[in-house]
């Protein structure tokens, strides 16, 4: 996977917006405002995301290139280091799993505003 690749997928959500919030290198996705992925695009060479807690500390026992998520909440948050021991299959599917946390979370209205999309 590489930077567009990322990038277009997570553009794909419904409801998702890219920022720099913090630095002209963090790129930021959100939906309705709620951060669900961070990169550095100089350094493409891991992805933070949400995580549900339990299977945060499954991924990081399943896979050396999962840790605690880098300058986020270590519960909530894992970094996935983009070094090919996980498949691109299934870094797309914790991004996936990132976007519904952060989905399940917002107001009906918000959340079905998204289904319609």
């Amino acid at each position: 996977m590489n930077i567009e690749e990322f990038r277009l997928y997570c553009l794909g959500k419904a409801g998702t917006t890219e920022e720099f919030p913090f630095n002209a290198s963090a790129l930021v996705f959100k939906v309705v405002g709620k951060m669900y992925a961070l990169t550095d695009i100089d350094l493409f060479e891991s992805i933070n995301l949400k995580c549900d807690p339990e299977r945060a500390l499954e991924l990081r026992e399943k896979y050396p290139c999962v840790r605690p998520g880098y300058h986020m909440n270590k519960k909530h948050w894992n970094t996935l280091t983009l070094d090919g021991t996980m498949s691109d299959q299934e870094v797309y599917k914790w991004i996936d799993h990132s976007y519904e946390l952060v989905v399940a979370k917002l107001p009906k209205a918000q959340r079905e505003k998204l289904n319609t999309e």
